[in-house]
């Protein structure tokens, strides 16, 4: 049974793909850092589900602890498919944006990938078969207003993304970001009313986490073997 982790995955998006994933056949090692007792429920109901999952808590942003928790885990086999999906809002413009609130933001999705990825990578590419798939943002391809360490840290991701796709390409190794809009979670139930969104979204409606989830399965999948080093986006045609 290959072995899946998916960053923030006790979040809406990340509860979808972990859901997922999990009837696809994987391992499933749900992460969270706050909500481990959410993970650990969720993880539960996955198994009920007649699934294989297990909950997993550490800070992405802390590389010794992430260091600590996922070289142990791939000390006898690989994790093959990666979901780099944790990542945080804190929204202000950007005159009035705190020091604190860029280095928060940009910690949790750029430094976060880096901890998490970095030691995965060596037995991912030793088993000649992987998928990492990175959850950005419309932000890191548009901007927002607002949102510049959002944006800026989901750009960055977006560049690694493809960076990192063409050095190991020729390793069975996929790695490729979906880049969601307006998709219905609890962190965006109070952000847009549903005039707002008929307004934005030409298709609309919000998108659904379980849509994200089905993508994220797909890039996971042997079908998107010759996919890599792209930035998918998935918002309903807002761009």
């Amino acid at each position: 049974m290959k072995r899946a982790l998916v960053t923030g995955g006790s979040g809406g998006i990340g509860a979808a793909i972990c859901q997922r994933l999990a009837i696809d056949g994987y391992h499933v090692f749900i992460h969270a850092h706050h909500n481990q007792a959410t993970a650990e429920q969720l993880a539960e109901e996955i198994k009920t589900a007649g699934g294989s999952a297990e909950a997993l808590q550490f800070d992405v942003t802390d590389q010794a602890a992430v260091n600590t928790v996922l070289s142990a885990l791939v000390e006898d086999e690989p994790i093959q498919v990666l979901v780099n999906n944790a990542g945080i809002h804190d929204d202000a413009v950007f005159p009035g944006m705190s020091p604190a609130q860029w280095h928060r933001v940009i910690d949790v999705s750029v430094h976060g990938f880096f901890n998490v990825t970095q030691p995965l990578m060596m037995p991912m590419i030793r088993s000649r078969w992987g998928r990492i798939i990175n959850v950005s943002s419309i932000s890191g391809i548009t901007g927002n207003r607002g949102q510049t360490n959002y944006s800026a840290a989901k750009g960055a991701l977006n560049a690694a993304t493809k960076s990192l796709a063409q050095e190991v390409a020729s390793r069975g190794i996929t790695v490729n970001a979906v880049a969601p809009g307006i998709i219905e979670t609890a962190m965006t139930d109070n952000t847009f009313d549903a005039q707002a969104i008929k307004n934005m979204v030409p298709m609309k409606r919000a998108g659904k986490a379980k849509e994200v989830a089905d993508l994220v399965s797909f890039l996971a999948s042997d079908q998107s073997t010759y996919i890599t080093g792209q930035i998918i986006s998935i918002n309903g045609g807002m761009i």
